[in-house]
């Protein structure tokens, strides 16, 4: 199997497993047990806080770790939103985010907070104009992800911060696919708040942190949490965070390089794939990860497509892993402007660190064959 399906899920790498057996083996303990099996937990705990907050640029204090990125978006914004409603009970965000993101949104509207839902334009990216022209004195916060799932545009976090900070207001943005792929700094991006997870980038499942500047007053999602400062229930996973600090500084320390990569493989498939007339590109045509390949085959269901790649032995997806299964059009691709049928013929190929040109060419080529035979049967 040739897997292109990186976005969704990655394997884990061999130092984030060696690391995630030995810490099993030596810190077992529950981090907030006072006795030294738990007190050592406890110093790994605090080592990996200290080394996650370099990464962002951010402070110790500020980051809490969690079961994954959905987790770490609805404790954010909740807790975050709860603790300013005083303020004001107007929220904006775009119609292209996670579910995560989306479905909290969804639930705050239902107890009363007004959500403005910001367009897209036809590659995927807000427009500034109507985010300035959204905020009113009762927005208090702003929540917008670095980087579309689907698609792969990047919205510019630092335009959008330096506007929301001139407000006062909060600014929230899911970085689940962007950490460790292009570098991030709350500090000059205006970030309070951020979400990211470890099976991204090569850590364990069931892993991945929020930061919240310690300089923004929060409250817990469920009063009487004791666990991560009152940010979340459930002891917390000291071996799985071991193996995430592991991940995530191989993927920071290798950025550049990792990016030159996916830009030569994402040349070698667009170059060839996106010349035959059946096949479109969607997204911004500049400011999208390397990593993430949006195409539209026409008049072919994605859905179909991904699995005459399966049975020819490649893993891509038809979109987000979290919203797939249903029969609904992808949202990314109704926002752009796409119709219902054009929605659905999306699929995502995403590279890893791993791929080769030898396998995105064999990919070109049976891709190829399967576009060859539909357009005889069209024909």
């Amino acid at each position: 199997m040739v897997y292109l399906d990186y976005a969704a899920s990655t394997p884990i790498s061999d130092s984030a497993l060696r690391v995630f057996t030995e810490s099993s083996k030596r810190f077992y303990g529950n981090a907030s047990s006072l006795h030294d099996a738990g007190s050592h937990a406890k110093e790994m705990l605090e080592a990996c806080r200290r080394q996650f907050a370099q990464f962002v640029n951010g402070e110790s204090k500020g980051i809490y770790f969690t079961s994954g990125g959905s987790e770490s978006n609805h404790l954010a914004l909740q807790s975050l939103i709860r603790a300013h409603s005083v303020k004001g009970k107007h929220l904006i965000t775009t119609s292209t985010e996670h579910p995560s993101v989306t479905n909290t949104f969804l639930l705050l509207e239902n107890e009363g907070y007004h959500v403005t839902w910001l367009p897209v334009d036809s590659t995927g990216m807000i427009r500034i104009k109507d985010l300035e022209e959204a905020i009113t004195e009762e927005t208090i916060l702003v929540s917008i992800g670095h980087a579309n799932s689907e698609i792969g545009t990047i919205q510019p976090l630092a335009q959008i911060g330096n506007i929301v900070k001139e407000k006062g207001i909060l600014f929230h943005s899911d970085c689940v696919q962007t950490f460790g792929k292009v570098p991030i700094n709350v500090k000059e991006l205006g970030l309070d708040s951020l979400s990211i997870s470890s099976h991204k980038l090569y850590g364990p499942k069931g892993v991945g942190a929020c930061y919240i500047s310690p300089h923004i007053r929060w409250e817990p999602s469920i009063p009487g949490t004791s666990h991560e400062s009152g940010f979340r229930q459930g002891t917390v996973n000291v071996p799985g965070i071991a193996a995430f600090t592991v991940a995530a500084e191989e993927m920071v320390n290798n950025i550049d390089r990792n990016n030159n990569h996916f830009l030569s493989l994402r040349k070698q498939l667009l170059s060839e794939l996106v010349e035959e007339n059946w096949v479109v590109y969607e997204g911004h045509p500049t400011h999208s990860l390397p990593s993430i390949i949006g195409l539209r085959v026409k008049g072919i269901e994605g859905q179909y497509m991904m699995l005459e790649l399966n049975g020819k032995g490649y893993a891509i997806s038809t979109g987000s892993a979290c919203s797939t299964g249903k029969q609904a059009p992808s949202k990314t691709m109704i926002s752009i402007g796409r119709s219902p049928d054009e929605a659905r013929e999306l699929i995502r190929i995403s590279l890893g660190v791993t791929t080769t040109t030898d396998e995105i060419k064999g990919f070109i080529s049976d891709i190829k064959i399967i576009l060859s035979i539909m357009k005889s049967v069209k024909t």
